[in-house]
């Protein structure tokens, strides 16, 4: 029955829409704007077989749409279903018999099934791929061939650039039932011709809303074998714990370790993390961390063996727009003082691509090159060199930049531009016949119209009230960097003045398409509705989205344009 209705199936025909209602509208206000259109299509008052046999069928759509909407158990599936949930058989027997409110809970209780039923199907994959470059020979080249020519002698080969590390990490989750999860990873790392690898098997359960367990079993040629088991628990509802212990077998035997983590939310935006390590590498820290939508900021004090430091790090988001962000950061400790700045953005629906300049003392100076796709990342550190040379800073900071300025503008941007025009010409194909019945039908509204729109312009004339002069639907080209590309609109002038009622036009917050006398001219665009128009003998213009609502008079009319 309901079960058979999947997501991708809802039809999204809105009656709402088609009698101009709120989707929260009254049975009052259904009825008012039902009486209204009724007059407008009834097939009595059309002599005209044709015009009389278009205002049937649209008199009968009107119709339709009362009868759902009016009953409120219809209307809760429709909301919820779409039309296509209405001709679902089994409805009248069960469902008459439940409020709309059970309808829902039966509907989110699908919902979940259907959510389990995926659950159990998706491995969700992670993978990432850190591919660490030395570069530092390049600008230790120039700088002793410098050295050279400016001593009288000459400069050596080319400057040496190698590969020399390399880590690749895998893995991926099996749902075994809707509390218990396998999750199979595996690594290889390599660094300066030695490497290595590791694979290994975890079970997690969980045990209840507050918390969980994991058994872990693990091997390489490392370490060796592996036995660990984790348990994450809520203590209240801003504090939480983990636990990890593990046995590590090797020739030297047996080495257990244990890490520990408390946890305590300070403020909305500021956690407090207490950890103790015992083990190989035993060591305390103690960490503040402040994340905002605008910056960063950690404060860690660690003593241990065999590291023992202080480290501050700031760093504040620059966000330019959806699309871009930019970020700085200063971390200080007794390892030394860097400062990190870069930039990240988005070149597709699912990939970021980011780049970080890092300067520091000890460390020198690093390039690194991050791209997130889909559930992959992609790494490539690269390190320029050793010494707080202006030239590496130079070149790490503006190659990057123009490197994907030119990339952006001769591969990425035609390729996203060639598939939106490829999704919306598939789009609008396969939606031709659709278009063409809809566009058939707000023709012949707009010659029922004609009549009833001819009786409210003498009544607004006469009292110098609310005459819609023109009025297109559709998308408008107002970039003058697009001006190749072709306005489609339609002239909707007909089926606005016919919505005009005491001097007032008001347009609920849905589409206009679903309008009577409108339809879609541009199927899977942004679309605008732009009406010039006369009130008190004085004009005005108004342009709003495809989904605002719309007031017209609006409360005050001293000046020539409305925004």
């Amino acid at each position: 029955m309901a079960a058979a209705l999947e997501e991708d199936e809802i039809d999204n025909d809105d009656y709402y829409s088609l009698l101009n209602v709120r989707r929260e509208a009254t049975q009052e206000e259904l009825k008012a704007s039902y009486r209204r259109l009724c007059m407008l299509y009834h097939p009595d008052k059309h002599r005209d077989p044709e015009l009389k046999k278009q205002a049937e069928q649209l008199f009968n759509l009107v119709h339709q749409a009362y009868e759902v909407l009016s009953d409120p158990q219809a209307r809760a599936i429709y909301d919820i279903y779409g039309k296509k949930g209405l001709d679902v058989e089994g409805w009248e027997v069960v469902e008459r018999k439940r409020t709309p409110a059970e309808i829902r809970e039966e509907y989110e209780r699908l919902q979940r099934e259907r959510e389990e039923r995926r659950l159990q199907q998706r491995t969700n994959p992670k993978g990432t791929i850190s591919v660490g470059i030395d570069a530092t020979d390049l600008f230790d080249y120039y700088e002793e061939d410098y050295d050279e020519i400016s001593g009288g002698g000459g400069g050596g080969g080319l400057p040496h650039i190698e590969i020399n590390k390399m880590h690749i990490s895998q893995s991926i989750e099996a749902p075994l039932t809707t509390s218990d999860t396998a999750v199979l990873s595996g690594s290889l790392s390599t660094h300066n011709g030695n490497g290595g690898g590791n694979i290994s098997l975890a079970l997690r359960r969980v045990t209840s809303a507050k918390g969980w367990g994991e058994v872990e079993f693990g091997a390489g040629d490392t370490h060796g074998p592996l036995f660990g088991l984790k348990i994450f628990r809520n203590l209240t509802s801003r504090c939480f714990t983990t636990a990890h212990c593990g046995l590590q077998f090797s020739s030297r035997g047996i080495r257990p370790g244990l890490t520990t983590m408390l946890a305590r939310h300070l403020d909305k935006n500021t956690m407090g993390y207490l950890q103790w390590r015992w083990g190989t590498q035993s060591s305390m820290n103690t960490s503040i961390v402040r994340d905002t939508k605008s910056s960063h900021f950690t404060f860690a004090v660690q003593l241990g063996i065999p590291h023992t430091f202080i480290m501050m790090s700031y760093q504040y988001k620059f966000q330019d727009d959806d699309q871009t962000k930019i970020k700085g950061s200063v971390k200080s400790g007794f390892f030394g003082t860097v400062v990190e700045y870069g930039a990240e953005t988005k070149i597709s629906r699912h990939s970021v691509l980011g780049a970080t300049v890092s300067v520091g003392v000890p460390q020198g100076v690093s390039l690194k090159i991050k791209l997130n796709r889909a559930s992959q990342t992609y790494f490539f550190p690269t390190h320029l060199t050793e010494q707080l040379l202006p030239s590496a800073v130079f070149y790490a900071t503006v190659g990057p930049l123009v490197f994907y300025l030119a990339i952006q503008r001769l591969v990425i941007k035609p390729y996203v531009r060639a598939q939106q025009e490829q999704e919306l010409e598939k789009q609008r194909e396969s939606s031709a016949s659709d278009v063409a019945k809809k566009k058939q039908e707000a023709e012949a509204a707009v010659l029922l119209m004609q009549e009833s729109v001819r009786r409210i312009i003498e009544a607004e004339e006469s009292k110098m009230g609310l005459i819609i002069l023109n009025a297109w639907y559709g998308k408008f080209v107002t970039d003058n960097s697009r001006k190749h590309e072709r306005a489609r609109v339609i002239d909707v002038t007909v089926p606005l003045q016919c919505l005009v009622k005491d001097s007032k036009l008001m347009l609920t917050e849905a589409s206009k398409a679903g309008l009577p006398g409108f339809y879609d001219p541009c199927v899977g665009e942004e679309k605008s509705l732009k009406v010039l128009y006369q009130f008190r003998g004085v004009m005005h213009q108004v342009l709003c989205g495809d989904t605002e609502a719309l007031r017209i008079p609006k409360q005050s009319h001293r000046i020539d344009n409305d925004t």
